[in-house]
C-alpha cells in the first residue's frame, strides 16, 4: 500500500489510476495533511450472469425408462453392481 500526499496525487493521478489497474499496486492512500483522506482501489469487474439451456436441441429427448436402463453399463465402469 502506498501512500501519496493531495499534491502529489493531482500531479500524478493518472500514474496513480495507472498503478491501480494493471495491478502493480493494491490500493494507493491520498493523505491530506499525512492523514489518510482517501482510498484509490481497482473497480472490480463484475461477472456475467450464466445463461442456461445453452446446449438445449443438442442431444436427443430421453425417457426416464430409457435412462435408467443405462444404470448397468454405468455400473460396470466403475465396477459395482446395480442395484
Amino acid at each position: 500500500m502506498t501512500t501519496v500526499n493531495m499534491l502529489e496525487a493531482k500531479t500524478r493521478l493518472s500514474q496513480l489510476v495507472s498503478a491501480v489497474e494493471d495491478g502493480t499496486e493494491s490500493e494507493i492512500v491520498i493523505a491530506r495533511d499525512g492523514k489518510p483522506a482517501a482510498r484509490l482501489v481497482p473497480i472490480v469487474k463484475e461477472k456475467e450472469p450464466r445463461r442456461l439451456g445453452l446446449l438445449e436441441g443438442q442431444f436427443p429427448e430421453m425417457s426416464l425408462e430409457d435412462f435408467n436402463a443405462l444404470d448397468e453399463d454405468v455400473a460396470k465402469l466403475f465396477s459395482v453392481e446395480a442395484e
